[in-house]
């Protein structure tokens, strides 16, 4: 049994943000003082750090539901199927549909069951709903799709990474800046195909120091509401988290794929910090030895900023479509995909295209 990616589909936000657009913005430390220097420096040092020079966000008519609907559509006619054919729709995302309007998550009905809605699917037999796994929710839902297939409970699985970050951020928080919007889906199917596909995985969750790196909190403002809460993140025990488990995570995927380290030709990381994600391929290779291969980690976050759970699907599309400049995956290749979020959790699985 081989079980593939066999559709693809992506959904990039029209609005784009450059941090330019940040320069009128008044951040503030935890503590509600003024942060001590100018924009145009916290600026400079967020794109050395990050690689971010823009990031997209959704207009005021669309929520995070719509864009995974956007990107479903695309993926299904990609893999030519009837969408009355589907087993299982998973939604990844982390807050639901968050209007412009106002700081609320809306997750009722389900995001899944809004999609299943709005493809005008009858079949009572498609089961619908949510994955809530943090930034890595994407691939989780990969990996139970799978599950779900070589259970024989299904052949064919419609997997969505979406969320609209740009509704969940505290604009006095220089975090805001990191933080972007976007959808991506993928149907994940049973095939005949001689390359196995999905062929190892591994998941973990951290929470006995790390459960609240990334959690909910009041504005950085201490003369507005305090009773909304915003995406707060402790990014250097984060930043120190994933430098020393997602490598780890990694080879213990790799390994149980049976795959040698130099077949592998793309390593698809969760687009959060481009640093960070250097530093975790280094550290990563530096476990087996064996230099970092030039142009092995391919990344959409200059332009496209951290869009959570959709930043691994969307860019898988774009690799796919040719829209990654100097960047291409083809048939035969191995392609190692990972990600790490809020809870904390990690995620990998080794893929054979």
């Amino acid at each position: 049994m081989a079980i593939k990616i066999t559709g693809s589909g992506s959904y990039i936000p029209t609005e784009t943000v450059s941090n330019k657009d940040f320069a009128n913005h008044e951040f503030k430390n935890e503590d509600g003082s003024s942060f001590p220097h100018s924009n145009e420096v916290i600026a400079k040092k967020f794109l050395d750090i990050t690689g971010i020079e823009e990031r997209r966000y959704v207009n005021n008519g669309l929520e995070t539901s719509d864009i995974g609907t956007i990107a479903a559509k695309v993926a299904i006619a990609d893999a030519n199927i009837n969408p009355e054919t589907l087993d299982y729709i998973i939604f990844a995302h982390n807050f639901g549909n968050v209007t412009h309007k106002k700081l609320q998550s809306d997750i009722l009905p389900s995001l899944a069951t809004r999609v299943k809605h709005d493809l005008r699917i009858k079949n009572p037999n498609c089961v619908a709903y949510d994955v809530l796994f943090g930034c890595p929710g994407w691939i989780e839902g990969v990996i139970q799709a799978q599950a779900f297939i070589k259970a024989g409970m299904a052949k064919k699985c419609l997997v969505i990474g979406a969320e609209t970050l740009s509704r969940v951020v505290d604009k006095y928080d220089r975090d805001s800046m990191i933080y972007s919007d976007g959808a991506g889906a993928t149907i994940i199917e049973e095939t005949n195909d001689d390359d196995p596909g999905i062929i190892a995985h591994t998941t973990a969750t951290y929470t006995y120091d790390e459960a609240y790196y990334l959690s909910f909190g009041p504005s950085f403002n201490k003369e507005v509401n305090q009773d909304e809460r915003y995406i707060k993140m402790e990014g250097r025990k984060i930043y120190e988290f994933a430098l020393t488990n997602v490598p780890n995570a990694m080879k213990q995927c790799l390994d149980k794929s049976g795959i040698p380290i130099e077949k592998i030709n793309k390593i698809l990381i969760h687009q959060a910090n481009e640093k960070m994600d250097e530093a975790i391929i280094k550290r990563f290779y530096h476990l087996y030895n064996h230099p970092v291969p030039e142009g092995i980690m391919p990344m959409s976050i200059h332009k496209l900023g951290n869009s959570s759970v959709a930043t691994v699907p969307t860019l898988y599309d774009l690799l796919i479509r040719g829209k990654i400049k100097d960047q291409s995956i083809n048939k035969g290749d191995y392609v190692l995909f990972a990600s790490v979020g809020s809870g904390m959790n990690i995620n990998a699985f080794v893929y054979k295209m």
